[in-house]
């Protein structure tokens, strides 16, 4: 048998040569079995393993089959339940159904007919799961991912996302804060073959320590204060889909070795549960830190980062994008919305810490506070004007009069009177601009053609006060 076919199946029969036999026959087709004498000792099994099909016979001492159904049904949901009677009766039947049960059956039968009940309620309820994951994934879709950029280094971040997506190893993608790491990881899944399945993303940094471990794993009813309900984690969420831990260097030492181990096989386990559950999820993490200083720090372990790091992509900051800031400026702006060249030019030619993230939020400034659709300098926030300022001034500091280099000519200052002239008509233009305006330097600026910036500066150097 195929061991997509393979199915973990729980035996529960008093009656121990049909328990034996069930249990041997169904283990030659290929399928990992444990058998249970009787409801308590199911329950026990239970306890530490996830089942996907349990045959519960309905007839047996102390904890009855119908008994045994219900409590199985308040913490397995997710096992499809099949109830064996002998002296099967349309109301038993209606009871097993009602209380969840997903099929019965009278003996005697054959054992291959037994197997394909099973297999039929296990496919059944794995529909039912892609279902509801499909309907998830409709409820939040999201358009097709779609990264500016044209610059070199972004070039080949588009050449290792086409390498890189097909496979399902790990990934980990690094870069500063506001980079677009999780665009990065959406592409990655778009372009598997998991792109049809659920894209869960979860950040370590956002959530307190304490319930980082409750949000990956889930957890059981009354593991802590406030679990008033089982519960379960990100990770089987994302079954068969993909998981995007988002500041996995943020993750708490506690919980490494339990995401190593859903790495390493796929087995995770609830808080406040000794169950173990297995899933198939790609894992895709990001960090914003230097993960190999954290392992020399002893903050991140070696074998996790080894295991997270299996297929690395390196965000550029925005600041090492030559070219990119003006692709970016127009796939921002929208339709309709324009920007003058000063307002781009002191964009471009800032620094951007703060990287995507932040060149996102200077043009919803803009638009919120630009005029007839249209971004200028005024609207950009002050300090990227203010770096547009110091690169002017350090540009005009750094060229030295030629008067003052060892061998220049001399410079003839007959008509250096003629200056202070012209600064007391710019002076003289500047407070009557003032005077009319009644004091608004942005209006007085925007007539005088030059930034507010500038306005305040010439009135420093003429000495124009608020009194004059």
């Amino acid at each position: 048998m195929s061991s997509t076919n393979a199915m973990n199946l729980l035996v529960v029969e008093d009656d121990p040569d049909f328990r034996e036999t069930c249990a041997r026959w169904m283990t030659r087709k290929g399928h990992r079995v444990e058998a249970a004498a009787n409801g308590h000792e199911a329950l026990e099994i239970c306890d530490r393993k996830v089942f996907d099909v349990a045959i519960v016979d309905m007839n047996m001492p102390g904890l009855s089959g119908l008994e045994l159904l219900e409590r199985m049904k308040s913490t397995q949901i997710e096992t499809e339940v099949i109830i064996l009677t002998g002296q099967g009766t349309i109301e038993s039947a209606v009871n097993a159904m009602k209380l969840g049960a997903s099929d019965y059956l009278t003996k005697p039968f054959p054992l291959d007919e037994l197997e394909q009940r099973c297999l039929m309620s296990w496919e059944r309820a794995r529909l039912n799961k892609e279902n509801r994951q499909l309907r998830a994934i409709i409820e939040r879709s999201q358009p097709a991912v779609r990264i500016i950029g044209d610059s070199v280094r972004m070039r080949e971040v588009f050449r290792l996302i086409e390498r890189v997506a097909p496979t399902d190893k790990p990934v980990l993608i690094q870069g500063e804060s506001g980079t677009g790491k999780e665009l990065v990881a959406r592409a990655l899944q778009q372009k598997s073959h998991r792109a049809n399945r659920p894209f869960v993303t979860i950040n370590c940094a956002a959530l307190p320590e304490q319930l980082v471990e409750s949000e990956l794993f889930g957890h059981r009813k009354g593991a802590f204060t406030g679990a008033s309900e089982d519960r379960a984690g990100l990770f089987e969420v994302a079954d068969n889909g993909t998981l995007f831990i988002d500041e996995i260097g943020e993750l708490p030492g506690a919980l490494q070795p339990k995401l190593l181990r859903a790495l390493e096989d796929g087995s995770i386990r609830r808080v406040g549960s000794h169950r173990e559950r297995k899933v198939d999820v790609r894992v895709i993490a990001a960090t914003n830190r230097t993960l190999v200083e954290e392992v020399a720090a002893g903050r991140f372990r070696e074998d996790l980062y080894y295991r997270i790091n299996v297929m690395s992509l390196e965000l550029p900051p925005l600041r090492k994008r030559e070219g990119d800031v003006a692709l970016l400026i127009q796939s921002m702006l929208g339709k309709g919305w324009s920007i003058t060249d000063e307002a781009q030019h002191a964009m471009e030619l800032y620094q951007w810490p703060g990287n995507v993230r932040q060149l996102k939020n200077a043009i919803d400034r803009g638009q919120i506070l630009g005029n007839d659709y249209l971004i200028t300098v005024d609207d950009l926030p002050a300090e990227i004007v203010d770096h547009l300022d110091d690169l002017a001034n350090h540009h005009v500091s750094s060229i030295t009069p030629a008067s003052h280099h060892a061998g220049s000519p001399a410079v003839d200052d007959s008509h250096a009177t003629d200056s202070p002239r012209l600064d007391d008509l710019e002076k003289t233009h500047i407070v009557t601009i003032l005077h009319q305006q009644n004091g608004n330097k942005a209006r007085t600026a925007r007539i005088l053609g030059i930034h507010r910036r500038k306005l305040y500066r010439l009135m420093e150097r003429y000495g124009i006060t608020e009194e004059a």
